[in-house]
């Protein structure tokens, strides 16, 4: 006799969830991880589960994964979020493993979704464990590992990069979705919207769909029309989280193009940010940075140029101050390139870390007072509209330690930076000349 009171859960399952892949071969967009002598598919066929992180961006199939190798015989899976669990989770799992070594002889997979959320003692604690076998750990990131976990806990782990899927990989998922699981018709024109919509995400893919299809149900139809879709899509916006590596690959995109004076490409990147929810205003402010740091002297209105857009979104506000944004990114990308400035304060911060205090010699300190006069300061100093040309040629500017010719300033001859350019030349050969005895 049944239990009456037994529910069958998977009826509340998402559709996401009740269509999850059961092996390596149905999964989509893994290219040679899924190949039959691909490193993945090598280690499930030899039941040998390794410590792995698993990056990539939501809805590539991370999860699939971990718990497609959980299923090896021998082996038992613990899960814990790192959004939600703290040090005392992860101590707790580790025992479990202990205590399942000894009295079943089984091994522990321990999956941990979102790695990157956890802090450096709770990734420290994982280190020994992992080390010593008592677990293999499968983590779960969004974020470059290289940047969001510790470096002992990733040497011992082996990254594995998964990519978002394209149009046609979410078109396959949903198509086996809607045939085996929703048991209804749809058009290769609602799954090219619903493809291009997901992002690149499977998961928010397979979400659509489910809207979709209850929308259509509703009104007695088993075919998914198009206007459904967009009735459930609305204005979407795309992938972009200013926590995540999404941001930090958009503005990359931006600045490089931005560099290499790709105008078209920037607008495209900057128009990506803006349709991901970026703050404009932090757009502005990394424009401001580009106009000095790859424009610098060979057009110094670049600088002009990006601080009044600036001010002028914060005038305006969105949309309409928006296009003094683009406008600026236009100019920007147009404009000569320079990172001679940018250069060279690296280099002299390094100079000036690496080096002494040396003292400010005596001809440069200021003398406000009779006793920084009487001590010898400004003693010696050369007052430079005094002589030809406005320049004291012959007036030393470094400490007594380093030498005089030092150089860190080397300017390009692009744009406006070719007349500072031949008028360095010229300044530094005249001191060259009239320093010599």
């Amino acid at each position: 006799m049944s239990d009456p009171f037994q529910v069958d859960t998977r009826e509340f399952q998402p559709l996401a969830e009740r269509v999850r892949p059961c092996g390596l071969q149905s999964m989509v967009g893994l290219g040679a991880f899924a190949s039959s002598d691909g490193v993945l598919a090598r280690a499930l066929a030899a039941g040998k589960p390794y410590s792995m992180i698993l990056w990539g961006p939501p809805g590539c199939g991370k999860t699939t994964l971990a718990r497609l190798f959980a299923q090896t015989p021998g082996f038992e899976l613990d899960s814990i979020s790192a959004v939600m669990a703290g040090v005392h989770d992860v101590r707790a799992a580790i025992e479990r493993a202990k205590v399942r070594q000894v009295q079943s002889r089984l091994r522990s997979l321990l999956f941990v979704d979102e790695i990157h959320r956890f802090n450096k003692s709770q990734q420290d604690a994982l280190l020994q464990p992992v080390e010593d076998g008592t677990l293999i750990l499968i983590g779960a990131t969004t974020e470059n590992p290289s940047f969001s976990v510790n470096n002992a806990l990733l040497s011992r782990l082996r990254v594995h990069v998964l990519q978002a899927l394209n149009v046609e990989d979410l078109k396959t998922v949903l198509r086996r979705a809607a045939a085996e699981e929703l048991r209804c018709e749809v058009s290769d024109e609602v799954l090219n919207h619903l493809g291009a919509a997901a992002d690149g995400d499977a998961r928010r893919a397979l979400g659509s769909l489910e809207l979709a299809f209850e929308l259509a149900s509703s009104q007695q139809r088993s075919a998914i029309q198009l206007a459904d879709v967009e009735q459930v899509l609305g204005a979407r916006m795309r992938q972009f989280d200013k926590g995540e590596d999404w941001h930090h690959e958009l503005i990359s995109a931006l600045h490089k193009t931005l560099r290499t004076s790709n105008p078209d490409a920037a607008l495209y990147w900057f128009a990506r940010m803006l349709d991901g929810g970026a703050d404009p205003n932090y757009i502005a402010r990394r424009l401001l940075r580009m106009a000095s740091e790859d424009i610098g002297l060979a057009d110094p209105r670049a600088v002009e140029i990006a601080l009044a857009a600036w001010q002028s979104y914060e005038r305006l506000g969105s949309p309409e101050g928006e296009l003094m944004l683009a406008q600026a990114v236009v100019y920007l990308a147009m404009a000569p390139k320079s990172n001679s400035v940018y250069k060279a304060y690296k280099t002299v911060r390094r100079a000036v870390e690496q080096g002494g205090s040396d003292t400010v010699p005596n001809h440069l300190r200021n003398a406000p007072t009779k006793l920084m006069k009487s001590l010898g300061a400004s003693e010696g100093y050369q007052y430079d509209h005094d002589y030809e040309y406005g320049v004291a040629f012959g007036q030393q500017g470094f400490p007594d330690s380093m030498a005089q010719d030092t150089r860190y300033f080397e300017p390009t001859d692009r744009g406006a930076e070719a007349r500072i350019r031949e008028r360095l030349v010229w300044l530094r050969g005249e001191r060259a000349k009239r320093s010599k005895p």
